[in-house]
């Protein structure tokens, strides 16, 4: 069936996705555990760009009942800028480190270790889940996206009515403001012309 040189004018052109930073926040009560997981982190794609402190994470008792108490949340960014179509793969690759530390490691918890693997792009912060709800957005293979913040150059980032307490912290947020300023600037070096494929 040939369109009409009118209906081909209306459609929009299919471009590459911007390349983002991948953000992965790792969550256990054992600095280990914390080390395990930056290494593997590393192991898989390259040094690291940004590391946070080990914050306290104190804003739920969700995950006690497996992981203990005292947790600490850290967040890892790669230097190397990444597709974000590849979100889905990222969360299974590390459901699967989180599989095999608890494996490994002699901790009482059933989950010594929590992965929760995402992205930062200019306008927004994205998570990955396995767990539907109405502001998820279906990926592949089981796997769920959402909008955890958006981001306005007035009013930096903006919380969703869906928003964890956490990403609503002023420290945690301002480690994302300078993981979005090393994307900008990652951006701007990027050589002319060099594009991410379209799955």
């Amino acid at each position: 069936m040939r369109l009409s040189r009118g209906i081909l004018q209306c459609m929009g052109s299919i471009n590459p996705p911007q390349p983002v930073l991948r953000l992965v926040p790792i969550v256990s009560r054992y600095d280990e555990a914390l080390t395990w997981a930056r290494g593997k982190i590393e192991a898989e794609w390259g040094p690291h760009a940004l590391v946070s402190d080990a914050f306290a994470f104190h804003d739920t008792d969700y995950y006690d009942a497996e992981m203990g108490t005292e947790l600490k949340k850290q967040f890892v960014c790669s230097a190397a800028l990444a597709n974000p179509g590849e979100l889905a793969e990222v969360k299974h690759l590390t459901n699967a480190w989180e599989a095999e530390y608890a494996a490994a490691a002699d901790h009482a918890e059933p989950r010594p270790l929590n992965l929760d693997p995402g992205y930062i792009a200019e306008s927004k912060l994205v998570l990955a889940s396995t767990k539907n709800h109405s502001h998820r957005i279906y990926l592949s293979r089981g796997i769920f996206a959402e909008i955890t913040l958006g981001y306005s150059r007035t009013a930096g980032w903006k919380s969703m009515p869906w928003t964890y307490p956490d990403y609503q912290r002023a420290d945690f947020q301002q480690f994302f403001t300078t993981a979005r300023g090393y994307l900008r600037q990652a951006l701007r070096s990027r050589p002319p012309g060099e594009e991410l494929a379209i799955d």
